[in-house]
């Protein structure tokens, strides 16, 4: 059996999901990470607890804990596996999850990390985050009730983050009866709401995760079901891809220096491969140098790909700090201060047109000049309706002007530079998580009413002292991105100017 099997079931599915895989450069022997998610009360930790009983070698006081503690998995005889998954005592009183729970799971042939997230829509933003951790996601719904609003939300959520696998797992089939027309029906539901997403391939399976059935074993009670396995689906499966792809992209963390000569631009290659010898440029100042050296903890390196963490040094120093992204000359991201997104709204307190927002991507933070909501999507019939506000688990699409130029891309191009997140300016809470879309290199247009905040207003004021101490340009840049702050919370629009070809 392939890797996956599309539940269209067509040759062109498959060959097109084995055609990723080899392009990705993925593999069936790593490490697999799974994400959990389905609506409340839908079976999420029982069915990961019953693969931990019937697949892993837990300890012998696990079990014997499990089989005293009296209460029972979905009226049945069987023990409560979920007590495996849930550990907050809040979790094992109410009988839900609150919190991401990670689960290392080790079989005869390969390791997982399950990722079993909340299913309440109060906790959705627990859901979004896990999912961007996972290479696929097991999405449970319970066979009485099939697929539901959260079902939408939650495969929404999923294709806005990039999760391209996914598994409909039909918990609860022994409440049916067992019944092959029942799962049929649910199936053609899913088929028809995987169609308005980007995933690669999806399947769906008829498990009872309290009885075990499909779940490590095949069932004796669902002849009929002739698929695979969730376990066995699940060895087959490719891990995430090791392969360098797309442009060489490196957000930079931090610089290091040790005393001497040494200068490292150090963080996470996010895309890509860079060489020593190489040449790299900042895209907001244009300045470009080339690599001399790859330093990591472990020694030097000849070359660096995606996942590596590591401080490159240059034959010429330019002024790159925290917030900068290191690219090849001929394929840059967008330096831009105008920006459409989708995003998913996860605070409690809904979007405020005359509130203060700062834009963090993976690793700068702008200030927003404007935030403007123009459509939502209705998860009934997952259609795009105009709209101009926002709440708590909505997910929406938006129009985004910066406060000064960041290098972003789309999330299509480069998944970790094209994402962000939205902050409330005043609290620093995280409200929203986004993906950017489309982003335009052209000045923003904005009203006349916008204040400009000058370099030479600060030079002149509040960053006087490091223009005569030759402070560093991240300090004033921070400077510079407090004061727009403030003027943002007084009600005034507010831009910072592009800094010039020179730096202090």
């Amino acid at each position: 059996m392939t890797a996956l099997s599309a539940i269209d079931g067509t040759n062109e599915d498959k060959a097109a999901a084995d055609d990723v895989t080899a392009v990705l450069g993925q593999d069936l022997n790593g490490m697999l990470r799974i994400l959990t998610c389905g609506s409340v009360d839908d079976g999420k930790s029982t069915l990961i607890g019953r693969l931990l009983w019937d697949a892993t070698d837990l300890y012998d006081d696990q079990r014997a804990t499990i089989e005293r503690s009296g209460r029972t998995a979905g009226g049945t005889d069987n023990p409560d596996f979920s007590l495996l998954v849930d550990g907050l005592v809040a979790e094992r009183e109410q009988g839900i999850t609150i919190d991401i729970a990670w689960r290392y799971v080790d079989t005869k042939t390969r390791r997982f990390v399950i990722i079993d997230s909340p299913g309440h829509e109060q906790y959705t933003r627990n859901m979004a985050s896990g999912a961007s951790h996972a290479d696929l996601a097991i999405m449970l719904i319970d066979a009485r009730h099939g697929v539901k609003t959260q079902t939408r939300r939650h495969a929404a959520i999923l294709d806005m983050i990039g999760v391209k696998r996914v598994i409909l797992a039909v918990n609860k089939m022994d409440l049916v009866d067992w019944s092959e027309d029942l799962f049929r029906a649910i199936e053609t539901d899913f088929k028809a709401l995987c169609k308005n997403f980007g995933f690669w391939e999806a399947l769906a399976i008829p498990a009872s995760a309290a009885g075990g059935d499909n779940v490590a074993r095949r069932s004796e009670n669902m002849p009929w079901y002739t698929g695979p396995v969730l376990l066995e689906h699940l060895e087959e499966l490719p891990s995430r891809g090791t392969a360098p792809t797309g442009p060489f992209r490196m957000p930079v963390q931090t610089v290091l220096r040790d005393g001497r000569d040494f200068r490292g631009l150090a963080g996470t290659v996010s895309n890509g491969t860079i060489r020593v010898g190489e040449t790299v440029v900042d895209p907001i100042s244009r300045k470009s140098a080339r690599v001399q050296r790859i330093a990591t903890m472990d020694g030097d390196l000849e070359s660096a790909h995606q996942g590596h963490a590591v401080a490159i040094q240059l034959d010429t120093d330019i002024d790159v700090a925290r917030g900068s992204v290191l690219a090849h000359n001929d394929t840059l991201p967008t330096v831009t201060r105008t920006l459409k997104a989708k995003i998913v709204w996860l605070s409690d307190v809904a979007f405020d047109p005359r509130g203060s927002y700062l834009l963090r991507s993976a690793t700068d933070l702008v200030p927003i000049s404007m935030l403007e909501i123009t459509a939502l999507l209705d998860l009934d019939s997952l259609d795009q309706k105009p709209a101009n506000v926002c709440g708590v688990n909505d997910i929406a699409l938006c129009s985004i002007a910066l406060g000064r130029p960041t290098a972003l891309d789309t999330f299509s191009g480069a998944q970790e530079t094209g994402s962000f997140m939205l902050v409330d300016a005043i609290t620093g809470a995280s409200i929203a998580a986004g993906v950017v879309s489309e982003a335009s290199n052209q000045a923003t247009d904005q009203a006349g009413d916008v204040f400009l905040l000058t370099r030479a207003m600060l030079d002149r004021g509040l960053c006087a002292d490091l223009v005569t101490s030759g402070g560093s340009e991240a300090e004033f840049s921070r400077r510079a991105n407090e004061v727009a702050l403030i003027l943002r919370a007084a009600g005034i629009k507010v831009e910072v100017e592009s800094p010039p070809d020179y730096q202090i």
